[in-house]
């Protein structure tokens, strides 16, 4: 009998039998599968591999069911997920329209566009995620539009340190430079770039080159930063699986913690525990470059408000990251529907829906040598000891489509030091200047095909 490659969620015998899963190998010698708990079955398959001369089971399909197979091309990121039903694929489609509405200054007469600004970064998502993927620095002379400058200073008080662990919004521009505003309003200046070449002697005799940046601001509106600004860029990534992220069992990846390295490995990966507003308490962060996000709803909804200005129901300021110093921000105006948003409650969760569910994109000739070899390489360079193969979703996760499902991103979704080089000396959270969270690896081999660049790091 030839094993046909079933989801995860096949492990459920009240749809699939036992004979099939016992084709797929997800029953032991010894442990019948009626007596293994999920957790058993869970730690059985995600265990790192061992043999690098053929594929493992499944690698092929790193979001599990919801991986995606289609010709490689600039879409490659913009797919459903895999498996899901097509009486869903509806909503998803809207959402992807929403996710490319180019957003206009009100008032305007479409009540559903308007409420762009007054401050801005880009005038749609799609414009940061470009085709759903990753963003880049500006090229000379370019205005920067998928990259931007995070703003905060250090706590001022000891009430400050208690609400705040880490850092607080600038006093006059907020949390972030927004290099665009609407009509009437000054925007707020321009991030300037220089670059400093460090050759880099490697074994085999060559010289490669790397590129340090300086970062810095340009044409301030509202008079100077505050004396301790801390400046921090942000590329936007790609958005991809972000649902199947959602959904790995907090405990998981807090079992892969090991803030003081007791293991003696060099390796001390640590959560970020971030607020969340949407659900009122303290979370696990995920997403982000320092994990400062719990959720794909706060996610979605602080880059509305602080890369577009558009308000949604989670962040009703339709004034967006305007500060009180900012009064003609603050007075022009805007497009809030009568619900107080400028996103409707429907439409923001549409924009969710389609961020969860962007699929993760097959992965491609995982059998051959060079890949295998590769892959061992990767394992005993210890790369996975921050870049996590496999994790299993939950059962009871938000989207059908998620749940219970075997996936491969390559990230443990904590926080690591990366050293001085790559500092940004400015805490998020929990995470201190120095710690950025482990970026997922799946659909790295398309990036230049998506977005027509390999600027990785």
């Amino acid at each position: 009998m030839m094993a046909r490659e079933l989801p995860l969620s096949s492990l459920d015998g009240r749809r699939k039998s036992v004979t099939a899963l016992a084709v797929m190998g997800f029953m032991t010698a010894a442990v019948p599968l009626a007596a293994q708990s999920d957790r058993e079955r869970v730690m059985e398959v995600t265990r790192p591999a061992n043999d690098f001369s053929k594929p493992e089971r499944f690698e092929r399909r790193p979001g599990g069911a919801a991986t995606v197979f289609r010709s490689p091309n600039r879409n490659s990121f913009s797919h459903p997920s895999g498996n899901m039903a097509f009486e869903r694929q509806l909503d998803f489609r809207v959402g992807n329209g929403i996710f490319k509405k180019l957003w206009v200054s009100a008032p305007s007469s479409t009540a559903s566009s308007d409420g762009l600004g007054p401050l801005f970064n880009a005038r749609s998502c799609q414009r940061c995620h470009l085709k759903d993927g990753r963003g880049h620095p500006p090229a000379a002379g370019e205005r920067a539009e998928s990259m931007f400058l995070r703003l905060s200073i250090p706590p001022q008080n000891a009430d400050g340190r208690m609400a705040t662990p880490a850092a607080v919004p600038e006093p006059t521009y907020g949390t972030q430079l927004q290099n665009f505003s609407v009509r009437g309003v000054p925007a707020e200046g321009d991030m300037t770039i220089s670059y400093r070449e460090i050759p880099v002697a490697l074994s085999g005799g060559e010289t490669a080159y790397l590129r340090a940046p300086t970062y810095g601001v340009s044409g301030l509106s509202y008079g100077p930063l505050h004396p301790q600004t801390m400046l921090s860029p942000r590329i936007a990534p790609p958005v991809i699986g972000m649902g199947l992220l959602e959904a790995v069992p907090a405990a998981d990846i807090l079992s892969h913690a090991d803030p003081d390295d007791a293991d003696g490995d060099g390796i001390s990966g640590r959560p970020n525990r971030v607020w969340s507003d949407e659900h009122q308490k303290n979370m696990l962060g995920r997403f982000g470059w320092k994990a400062a996000q719990p959720t794909v709803a706060q996610q979605t909804a602080s880059a509305f408000l602080g890369d577009i200005g558009i308000s949604t129901p989670l962040y009703p300021n339709p004034a967006g990251d305007c500060t009180t110093a900012q009064k003609a921000c603050r007075t022009a105006p805007h497009g809030s529907l009568p619900n107080g948003a400028e996103a409707s409650a429907r439409m923001f969760r549409l924009v969710v829906f389609y961020t969860r569910n962007l699929g993760v994109p097959a992965r491609r000739d995982i059998g051959a040598p060079q890949v295998l070899e590769g892959k061992r390489l990767f394992y005993e360079a210890n790369c996975i000891g921050c870049h996590r193969p496999k994790f299993v979703t939950r059962r009871d996760s938000i989207g059908e489509e998620q749940s219970f499902q075997l996936i491969w991103p390559y990230t443990d979704l904590l926080l690591h030091d990366m050293g001085e080089g790559l500092a940004d000396r400015r805490p998020e959270g929990m995470a201190t200047g120095r710690e950025w969270r482990t970026p997922p690896l799946w659909g790295i081999g398309l990036v230049e095909a998506v977005n027509g660049h390999t600027r990785l790091l």
